[in-house]
């Protein structure tokens, strides 16, 4: 899959203009009475909801032109799948309202904004059942495979946070407890726990999506340097399985370039030594590569770092010194290009990523740890996203009940 890298970055501030223009039109036309006036907010509430979806997705398509490796990628795409269903539901309670007017109202299109949540989380559920087997499935064969460890579990973990919360909010989400002011706190924190969940589940789908994108790329064949990230070694010093299969895919990568532009490239083997590695990742990596053919000159070796920020930092300060302009590639496990991408920009280099197969059974549980990892990132961005969304419930909550 090839990557336009020409697109310009997409803004999206005319979604909120359309927003406040919408939202003004609606309180006008709700200071009247009469199913002319409900119908038309209906209508319209359902094309700004459509409206922003068709945005959103063409904002996802163009954030990928324009950087395969954002945070925005995740959003617009999660964003849009819940707005989706929240036009879906619109539609239908248009529908309902034509076919009944006496009975539906501007109150009911409120209640929808207030529900669209724990809506969209009912909607969801089919998929989250298939993904939390998938993922039981997963760690299963994976504890068969390399024992019982806690990283080896988190799938399931996170399967039966997935599971829980719909089965909460089923069981607790239609229950009104008590009267007056209590009905209103019990809806607001169905509300609030729906809110939470609705913002890490759209994070869930977005970032597997923007995972599955960002493995399928390809860059294009005319890179100056290659990185290739450690990820761990044998107790002799050789690649394990999973390295071997990183370098073996830059190596492809490569032979390729070499044999469709003639262009040469330079290696650069990124990973430290740990604690229980009798040599560096780096150092491991070039003998590899010198075993396959690859001349000394050709490779450069970065063996300071600990992590993936560390491996494209510290490459980028090795690229700098032998070519500022060099375009570069970096080569990875599958699963860890879309991460490893956003480390190369928060580093400020612009590098595209290759990613090598690996086990099915590896997969699911090794994009849980990836996508924990990058909750952990861009934490202020993420805190207004998320603030925002909670506001938005608590507000729409006391509207409905003023």
């Amino acid at each position: 899959m090839k990557i336009n890298k020409d697109g310009k970055k997409p803004k999206l501030y005319n979604i909120l203009v359309q927003a406040i223009v919408v939202t003004s039109i609606i309180v006008m036309l709700t200071r009247g009475e009469g199913h002319r006036n409900t119908l038309a907010v209906c209508l319209i509430a359902g094309g700004f909801y459509l409206a922003a979806v068709i945005q959103l997705i063409a904002a996802f398509f163009k954030q990928i032109r324009y950087n395969l490796y954002s945070y925005n990628t995740i959003y617009y795409f999660g964003f849009a799948m819940f707005l989706l269903s929240v036009w879906v539901m619109q539609v239908y309670i248009t529908i309902d309202l034509i076919r009944y007017p006496d009975i539906f109202g501007v109150h009911e299109i409120l209640r929808l904004l207030l529900d669209s949540a724990k809506m969209f989380m009912i909607m969801s559920l089919p998929f989250i059942l298939v993904f939390s087997a998938a993922l039981c499935i997963s760690n299963i064969f994976l504890i068969v495979h390399e024992g019982k460890r806690f990283v080896n579990i988190l799938g399931i973990l996170l399967a039966i946070a997935l599971v829980g919360g719909e089965a909460f909010l089923i069981l607790f989400g239609s229950i009104q407890i008590g009267y007056g002011v209590q009905i209103i706190v019990n809806d607001l924190l169905i509300n609030f726990f729906a809110a939470v969940y609705l913002y890490f589940e759209c994070m869930l789908i977005g970032a597997i999506i923007a995972d599955v994108i960002a493995a399928l790329a390809e860059p294009d064949p005319d890179r100056d340097f290659l990185i290739i990230l450690g990820c761990g070694i044998r107790k002799d010093g050789t690649p394990s399985p999973l390295l071997r299969g990183r370098i073996e895919r830059a190596l492809d990568f490569y032979r390729r370039q070499k044999k469709e532009t003639g262009k040469e490239l330079i290696f650069v083997t990124s990973g430290g030594k740990g604690p229980d590695e009798i040599i560096s990742e780096s150092a491991s990596m070039k003998r590899y590569l010198m075993d396959q053919g690859i001349t000394e000159g050709q490779i450069i070796e970065e063996d300071r770092s600990t992590d993936t920020l560390e491996n494209m930092r510290f490459s980028k300060e090795k690229i700098q010194a032998v070519n500022p302009e060099g375009k570069v590639a970096f080569s990875t496990t599958n699963y860890h290009v879309f991460r490893s991408g956003v480390c190369a920009r928060r580093v400020k280099m612009h590098a595209f990523g290759m990613g090598s197969e690996t086990k099915w059974w590896f997969w699911p549980n090794a994009s849980v740890r990836e996508f924990i990892g990058l909750l952990t990132e861009h934490r202020k961005k993420q805190a207004m996203i998320f603030s925002g969304l909670i506001l938005s419930y608590i507000v729409l909550t006391f509207l409905y009940y003023r």
